[in-house]
C-alpha cells in the first residue's frame, strides 16, 4: 500500500540525517523501506503525468521545508537542519501537519493564501478538515493550498539561484506580461551590472518609445528592503529622466519603504517575493499546468 504524504514525513526526515540527499535518491530509499511493488511504484496520479508515490514524497519534503526542518542546499537536493535534528532527538512517533503547526514558519505558510472571493466563507481555510464545508469550498481551498505550496517552493528556488538566473527570470516574466513586445532585445539592459542605481530597462512597446526601469534585489526572506534603497532608486530614475520604475525583491518591503514610494510621487511599483511568486504562477514562469479540471453544473435552461 502506498503511504500517504504525512506518513512519509518522519522517515523522510530520518534519512535526511545521512547528509545531502537528492529527491530522486530519497524516493528510491523510501520505496525500498516501504517495500513497494513495481505496480505501486508506477502508479500514476489521475493526471497521468506523475507517479503517486513521487508526488507524496515531494509534498512531505515541501512541508518539512516550510517548517524549517530541512533546507535546500542545492538544486534538487535537501539536507536536515539543526531544528530537524532537535525534532528527531525527541523521538517523535509521527510527524504530520498537526505536529508541524508548532513551528511559526509552517503556520505562516499555511496562512499564506489568496484573499477570499466574494461570498466565500471566512472559515474556508479549514474547509478540508471541516465536514460542514461544501464541495465547492473544499475544491477552492485545495486549489489555494496547492498554489501556496507552489509559490513557497518557487520563491525558495529563486532565492537559492544565481543572480544571473534571477535576472533572466525577470526578463522572461516581463516579456510574458507583454512588456517589450516579443523581442528579448527589449530587455537588453537587464543582466548587466547596476548603472547608477538601475539594474535594467525594458521597452514597454516594440519601438522603445516608453521604457520601464528595473531594480532587482535577490534577498533572503529576513532581509527586507528599506526606505533608503527606494530613495536611491528614485534618484537614479530622476537622473535618467525616467517616468516609471519597477523595484522587485525576493524578500519584502518595510512599511516605511512602501510609504516612501508613495510619498515620492513618481510611479514606482513595488513587487515583493510573494507577489513575484504569484506572477510567476499566473504567467507560467518556472512552472507549468499539470492538470485541468472542468467543474460542471446542471444547465437549468436545458431542462426549462
Amino acid at each position: 500500500m502506498i503511504p500517504d504524504y504525512q506518513t512519509l514525513m518522519l522517515p523522510l526526515l530520518q534519512i535526511a540525517q545521512e547528509g545531502e540527499l537528492s529527491t530522486r535518491d530519497a524516493i528510491e530509499k523510501l520505496a525500498t523501506t516501504y517495500e513497494l511493488t513495481d505496480e505501486e511504484r508506477e502508479n500514476l496520479l489521475p493526471s497521468g503525468k506523475q507517479r503517486t508515490f513521487d508526488n507524496r514524497v515531494n509534498w512531505a519534503k515541501s512541508y518539512l521545508k516550510q517548517a524549517g526542518l530541512i533546507r535546500y542546499p542545492s538544486r534538487g537536493a535537501f539536507v536536515i537542519t539543526d531544528a530537524g535534528r532537535r525534532v528527531l532527538a525527541g523521538n517523535p512517533a509521527r510527524i504530520d501537519a498537526a505536529f508541524l503547526r508548532q513551528f511559526p514558519s509552517f503556520l505562516e505558510f499555511q496562512n499564506r493564501r489568496t484573499s477570499p472571493t466574494a461570498g466565500q466563507s471566512a472559515t474556508a481555510s479549514t474547509a478540508i478538515e471541516d465536514e460542514s464545508a461544501t464541495p465547492d469550498e473544499i475544491i477552492r481551498t485545495t486549489y489555494e493550498r496547492l498554489n501556496a505550496a507552489l509559490a513557497a517552493d518557487l520563491l525558495d528556488r529563486v532565492r537559492d539561484a544565481t543572480p544571473q538566473f534571477f535576472e533572466e527570470l525577470l526578463i522572461e516574466l516581463l516579456l510574458a506580461m507583454g512588456y517589450g513586445g516579443s523581442s528579448e532585445d527589449a530587455a537588453r539592459a537587464i543582466g548587466q551590472s547596476g548603472d547608477g542605481g538601475v539594474d535594467g530597462v525594458i521597452d514597454q512597446d516594440p519601438l522603445g518609445i516608453d521604457q520601464l526601469y528595473v531594480q532587482a534585489k535577490r534577498y533572503a526572506e529576513a532581509n527586507a528592503v528599506g526606505p533608503g534603497q527606494i530613495r536611491d532608486f528614485f534618484g537614479a530614475l530622476n537622473i535618467k529622466k525616467a517616468q516609471k520604475g519597477l523595484f522587485v525583491t525576493t524578500s519584502t518591503f518595510t512599511a516605511s519603504a512602501v510609504q516612501t514610494a508613495k510619498d515620492l510621487g513618481m510611479r514606482i511599483v513595488l513587487i515583493d517575493g510573494q507577489q513575484l511568486a504569484k506572477l510567476m504562477i499566473r504567467y507560467n514562469i518556472g512552472c507549468r499546468d499539470e492538470d485541468v479540471l472542468h467543474i460542471k453544473k446542471v444547465d437549468e435552461e436545458f431542462f426549462g
